[in-house]
């Protein structure tokens, strides 16, 4: 059972309603111990690739003192992870705090106190992605090239048809060599309705997608647009015409614009969910790679900085490595 997928609640009516994707989604919950199985499993690979983040911040607790060397070590070690001037002042000032209010005098013991920090600075991220409010949901997706944007449209397509959605694809980055045809594949894979014009222009591919998508009742309708780098201003005017265009298909779309961002490249994320938020207005995040990153701390940046919600994070390549995001989940494992 994937939390994110959800309907509009349907008003009383006199008559029992006729079976939905939400009833079939809702049904999945009484069988909470069919899907803890695969969580674990996937909690333990998180644990697993996020090690080299949190063996460098964890050696700062196996002295024997608290005092203010190991605050000084556990500031450079979570600056070391990128997890940002403001996001490693705010746990500092807080873990002292706490340290302060519990009486803990075991450095061990200051470490699961920084867990709880961290999960509450995090918090701010967990959102589920909310699908059924608008029929079709209309999702854009952006990204710099390499980031494994259109590896995880094919792994979210899986997971909405999962939960029983209908997913239209629209292959609307025409200008990477192969993009189209990698679309293809994930459409293939999963079954698949795709809308691609080889060498069309990115928002007329967008506005077919959209306009198909309404016309066939389809759930979802999926954009992967051009990966760019935020500084390349004339591609970052073509994303603000794609959206536009989007509105003309539908006026109330894009419902969601996501990011998809490699947990890699650090500091350079975060600029990148600055430059695309102001330029799209951001409603959640992909973060990719965070396998043996020694760079996981820049969630805490982000939601210091840039709280733009994180709606899923992967750790491997196989579709059951992206999973949805839980901030306590995730201290946790970068801590463990």
């Amino acid at each position: 059972m994937f939390s994110f997928f959800k309907k509009k609640p349907v008003e009383p009516q006199a008559e029992p309603a006729p079976a939905t994707l939400a009833t079939a989604a809702v049904a999945t919950t009484e069988a909470p111990a069919a899907a803890a199985a695969p969580r674990q499993s996937w909690v333990d690979k998180l644990k697993s690739g996020l090690r080299k983040t949190g063996s460098s911040i964890a050696t700062v607790f196996t002295g024997a003192r608290i005092d203010d060397a190991l605050y000084e070590d556990l500031e450079s070690a979570l600056l070391m992870a990128d997890t940002g001037v403001r996001a490693t002042q705010y746990l500092l000032d807080d873990l002292k705090r706490r340290v302060k209010e519990t009486g803990t005098t075991e450095p061990q013991a200051v470490k699961g106190l920084l867990v709880e920090s961290l999960a509450s600075l995090l918090a701010v991220l967990e959102r589920p992605l909310v699908i059924g409010q608008h029929k079709p949901t209309v999702i854009m997706v952006a990204g710099v090239n390499g980031a494994g944007k259109t590896t995880s449209i094919g792994k979210l397509t899986r997971h909405l048809t999962n939960q029983g959605a209908t997913v239209l694809l629209a292959a609307a980055d025409t200008f990477r060599a192969a993009a189209r045809e990698q679309l293809l594949v994930w459409a293939d894979r999963n079954t698949m309705e795709i809308i691609s014009q080889e060498g069309a222009d990115p928002a007329a591919v967008s506005f077919d997608a959209v306009s198909a998508g309404k016309a066939r009742g389809k759930d979802v309708v999926m954009v992967d647009t051009a990966g760019r780098l935020p500084t390349q201003l004339h591609l970052m005017e073509e994303l603000k015409k794609i959206k536009r265009v989007v509105q003309k298909a539908d006026a109330s779309a894009p419902h969601e614009v996501l990011l998809v961002i490699d947990g890699n490249t650090g500091q350079n994320a975060l600029a990148q969910v600055r430059a695309f938020n102001e330029a799209l207005g951001l409603t959640g995040l992909i973060v990719t790679k965070l396998d043996g990153t020694a760079k996981g701390g820049v969630l805490a940046a982000i939601a210091r900085e840039q709280p733009v919600p994180v709606y899923f994070i992967g750790v491997g390549e196989q579709l059951e490595d992206l999973e949805t995001f839980k901030s306590r989940e995730f201290a946790q494992a970068l801590l463990s």
